[in-house]
């Protein structure tokens, strides 16, 4: 049974601590590290007590010093500065005593960022030099040049209309939460003939401080450069314009950022051997950043070497092999496309070492882990994993002064770290969850320094996953429970729409969904109990130190681990998709929001209303948000290139966008008539009309897809209890 949770006292931390695997208390006097045989719990005790935080935030502090631009930081992808970050990285495995450390080369597009410097004439005349951050795009002033510089508002169709931006560098505000990506206003300036733009954050990212740069990744071509200017320096600049009267000045400009295609990188691999060489347990983070990326992610980098250490100091002997991973290019490397970030993990497991999906029973993966926000710490995680999260959560060690309302598993993975590439590849993963207050602030800025680091926050990381790490290392068969996700499924379903669909069967779409459902979760939970009652028998085998009975154990259940990581890469694909905000849903989500949003329009402008149609309804419909602000050419850009783009660029994103409704042309037509007051929407209506019977037929297709998948996945859970 488990535990209560409660408040434990850093000095009580050493206190053994229950298998989430077996989930019965292990008598700890049945073995100590030094006698014949190592319980879980004493194998946990030994590693809490040989865990060197100061070890992990010395590494992390050490990773600053390597750097492309000299002022602001930067490791880009396949850039030298990460290069020699990953050769720093390989002999640091090396030197804790990680095995068999190799460095696995793979192609990307590469950045290398060595500054941006912006020299004007504030209002009262004096000279100052700003240092700007930078963006994925090649522009090279080769030295000091003079250009002009023109206020462009936030740089939307509208407000270029009418300026002359031809070679000049266009300052526009910029807030990529609510509104739209840097790639759309660079795009659109790049389309009238402008060098380059300048962007100020006017909220959504870098709100700590008017001097707070910013850099994401771009999602556009190397050719419509952009970089990013403080909110100070913007303002300061318009103001010396309006001071002068006019909407443009001349600046120097020196930038060097240089994009090539098709050059290398290298993910480093180090391993602590297991006796069973054909299973693994990975960790994983990446070491390219931003600035100087303290969280992001030089603490995860430093946290996953702090763990290795950890283990490997307290003699643990694994029964799989643990492979930590240094993941390069998380945050960008391939250009001119949606999906230009996890490049480094996704190349790792879909190109480099395909061959462990299968083997690996779990990865966790980990982003700004040293940091101190809210009361409550998450882990995200894959769906499957959820019920044994839980589980094992309650016997973490609390450290006092954090995270006092204890740990809250979150599900899905998604899509904004490394951990959706493995997952989709076959690898049920986890990761430290991005909260909120930091991502808005400091992330992706000059202020992700060591000034955010919590010692507290990143003392309960070691602990939470050295633990889980030796957790899965105990189980025999990885810990799913496929339940989890058909409840989330059944969440997702409109039943009034979905009564309301026939399938090309003849069939009802809810009352086939259901009955699909309802099979599968029967399955689900009688294959869930077979994975527990094995990983109990196996787990209490090792406990009781009887080799010979866990051998066996092992070997009799290689068959259902195989087929239960089948099973789970076959859920991935079958259910993982994304919508136009790159977010994951259940296939019938995509057609069933945009109908609900389509419905509701075509409602109101049956009323005479298209004021509300277009404040709350049409920009809900797959990516038209964009239609409200720019060019047809930029539009379709933007829409094209996720719908007609090979498979090889696309990535992680390939295949999982389901569909586009394309509102541009009744989204402009009514942002004219409801400013000249024109009611005659008949146009319009027969647009909107047309893309609802598209998208109830898409949904029946959607559905049809569950049905047959569901009833694929009940094939393969029933063959697990077999």
């Amino acid at each position: 049974m488990k535990k209560t949770r409660q408040c434990i006292a850093l000095t009580a931390a050493m206190m053994l601590l229950v298998s989430a695997c077996t989930q019965k208390e292990v008598p700890d006097s049945s073995a100590t590290p030094n006698g014949s045989a190592v319980t879980l719990q004493a194998a946990q005790q030994a590693y809490l007590e040989h865990v060197d935080v100061d070890y992990s935030y010395n590494l992390a502090l050490k990773m600053e010093e390597i750097r492309s631009n000299e002022a602001l930081g930067y490791r880009t992808a396949g850039s030298q500065a990460e290069l020699d970050t990953g050769d720093m990285l390989k002999a640091e495995m090396e030197a804790i005593g990680l095995s068999d450390v190799t460095k696995d080369p793979f192609t990307l597009d590469t950045w290398t960022f060595e500054t941006a410097q912006l020299t004007y004439t504030k209002a009262d005349g004096t000279e100052y030099t700003a240092e700007l951050g930078g963006y994925q795009a090649d522009f090279t002033t080769d030295g000091p040049a003079s250009f002009t510089i023109i206020d462009g508002g936030q740089g939307t169709e509208a407000d270029l209309a009418g300026l002359d931006v031809e070679g000049k560098l266009v300052l526009v505000d910029i807030n990529q939460r609510e509104n739209w990506w840097i790639n759309y206003p660079a795009y659109e300036a790049h389309l009238h003939g402008a060098a380059a733009v300048i962007a100020a954050q006017d909220g959504g990212y870098a709100e700590v401080s008017d001097d707070a740069l910013n850099a994401q990744d771009i999602c556009g071509p190397e050719d419509a450069p952009a970089f990013s200017i403080s909110r100070t320096d913007a303002d300061a600049i318009r103001a010396a314009m309006e001071a002068s009267g006019t909407n443009e000045m001349t600046v120097t400009f020196n930038a060097r950022s240089n994009v090539e295609l098709d050059g290398t990188s290298y993910n480093i691999v180090g391993t602590i051997p297991g006796k069973d060489p054909d299973a693994m347990v990975l960790m994983s983070a990446h070491y390219d950043s931003y600035f100087a990326g303290f969280q992001d992610d030089n603490a995860a980098i430093a946290l996953m070497f702090g763990i290795a250490k950890g283990i490997i100091d307290s003699g643990y002997q694994p029964e799989k092999t643990l492979v930590f991973c240094a993941m390069a290019a998380e945050e960008w490397g391939v250009s001119n496309t949606r999906y230009d970030w996890s490049t480094g993990a996704y190349n790792q497991i879909f190109r480099v070492h395909p061959e462990w999906v299968g083997k690996v029973v779990a990865d966790i993966n980990f982003e700004l882990p040293a940091m101190n926000e809210g009361t409550t710490d998450q882990i995200r995680s894959s769906y499957e994993l959820k019920t044994f999260l839980e589980e094992f959560a309650p016997d973490v060690p609390a450290v006092d002064g954090i995270f006092a309302d204890g740990i809250e598993v979150i599900v899905p993975t998604q899509t904004w770290s490394d951990d959706f590439s493995l997952s989709i590849a076959g690898v049920p993963s986890t990761v430290t969850a991005l909260r909120g207050g930091f991502s808005q602030t400091h992330y992706h800025s000059q202020f992700d320094n060591s000034d955010t680091y919590s010692e507290e926050a990143f003392r309960f990381h070691h602990n939470l996953y050295g633990m889980l790490m030796l957790e899965y290392d105990h189980c025999a068969v990885s810990p799913l429970d496929f339940s989890t996700r058909l409840n989330a499924f059944r969440d997702t379903m409109d039943t009034e729409r979905l009564g309301s669909i026939t399938l090309a069967d003849g069939s009802n779409a809810l009352e086939a969904l259901n009955a699909a459902l309802d099979e599968a979760d029967a399955a689900a939970q009688t294959a869930w109990a077979k994975v527990q009652e094995v990983n109990t028998a196996y787990a209490a085998a090792l406990d009781e130190g009887d080799t010979e009975k866990a051998d066996s154990l092992l070997a009799e259940s290689r068959e259902l681990n195989a087929q239960v990581l089948e099973t789970f890469k076959y859920a991935e694909d079958q259910f993982v998709r994304l919508t136009w905000e790159d977010s994951s849903i259940f296939p019938h989500e995509h057609s069933q929001n945009n109908l609900d949003a389509l419905d509701a329009a075509v409602e109101c402008l049956q009323n005479g209303d298209a004021v509300t149609p277009l404040d709350e309804y049409l920009y809900l419909v797959d990516n038209n948000w964009y239609a409200y602000d720019w060019s047809r050419d930029t539009f379709d850009y933007f829409t094209n290139y996720v719908l007609d783009q090979p498979a090889d660029r696309l990535m992680w994103g390939a295949g999982r966008v389901q569909g586009h409704v394309d509102l541009f042309d009744v989204i402009n037509s009514l942002q004219e008539k409801a400013e000249n007051g024109s009611t005659d929407f008949t146009q319009e209506l027969a647009t909107l009309t047309q893309a609802q019977s598209d998208e109830n037929a898409r949904l029946a297709e959607q559905v049809t897809h569950e049905v047959e998948s569901l009833t694929g996945l009940t094939e393969q859970l029933t063959a697990m209890a077999a």
